[in-house]
Order: structure tokens, then sequence, then C-alpha cells
């Protein structure tokens, strides 16, 4: 994978990110809070988890391995989770921007937040990352869907197709 392939992917995460958080605009506090059977709850705790492994890879990739991921908590409206998201992916975008080609190649050391040392390929783990969002992003479409408010098509052909 090259760097213009992992720039492909995080203009797409980002695309998907915002039809998500678009659609969740439009639901009550209460449905954002609701609780929910997916493994890591209802949508504020699902996109709570989305942006959290977004911020703690990047964080990783940058030699932080932080010993907590980010929490529900920390974020009591869509609004405060919007305004920490758009100042990750800025942050994501100038990583992705200022790696080097040949580093997307190399092992990175990082610790789990268990203390747990890890080692793995830079542009495996990016991958894993917007793969990983995949899933939860449609678990919350999922949600959404339910409450009314579906975000459309989140498919990469979908993005692709737009970008011509």
């Amino acid at each position: 994978m090259n760097k213009n392939d992992i720039q492909l992917l995080y203009r797409y995460n980002a695309w998907a990110n915002a039809r998500i958080l678009n659609a969740a605009a439009k639901v009550t506090h209460d449905q954002f809070t609701a609780p929910a059977t997916f493994p890591h709850g209802g949508l504020h705790s699902t996109l709570t988890h989305v942006l959290s492994a977004e911020w703690i890879w990047r964080r990783r990739w940058e030699g932080i391995s932080p010993p907590a991921v980010l929490k529900p908590e920390e974020f009591r409206t869509l609004e405060a989770l919007c305004d920490r998201w758009q100042a990750e992916e800025r942050n994501l975008i100038t990583f992705i921007e200022s790696v080097p080609e040949e580093k997307l190649q190399s092992y990175f050391d990082y610790r789990t937040t268990k203390g747990q040392p890890m080692r793995n390929i830079l542009w495996q783990v990016m991958l894993h990352v917007v793969n990983h969002g995949t899933q939860h992003r449609s678990e919350a479409a999922a949600l959404l869907t339910d409450c009314g408010h579906s975000p459309g098509d989140i498919d990469l052909i979908v993005f692709l197709r737009e970008q011509k």
C-alpha cells in the first residue's frame, strides 16, 4: 500500500464519518444517548469508540501510547463530540500528509492501554483503522435508520463515484 492509497482511504473515512455525524445531528438527545445492544452500546458510545480509535492510533503512530481510550462521558453532547472529531480529523490528515512513503512499510512499536508492548507495520494498522471505523459506522447507521435518519449509503464505491 502506498501513500496515495492511504490518503484516498482517509478521505473516504472522513467522508463516511461526516455522513454519519450529519445524520446524527437530526436525532434527539435522548436518541443520541439511548442504550443499545451493539458491542459499544448506543449511538453516543459507538461514535465515541470510533473517534477514540482514530485518536489513539494516531497518537501511537506519533510515538505516544495513551494509557486509556476516550470515554462517552467526556462528550456530553453530539456537538462536543463533533468538535473533538473535527480537531482529530485535522490532526489525522496532517499526520497522513506528512508521513514519508517509506515509513508506511516500517514497523512501529507501541503499548496497548493495558501496557502490553506491540509491534506492527504502519500501513497495515492505518488500513485497520479505516476498516474498524467501517464496522462501527455501520452499527451507527443502523441505529440512525431506526431513529428515522438514515445516513444513506456509506460504501467506498459511493464515495469514489462522488469524487469523479
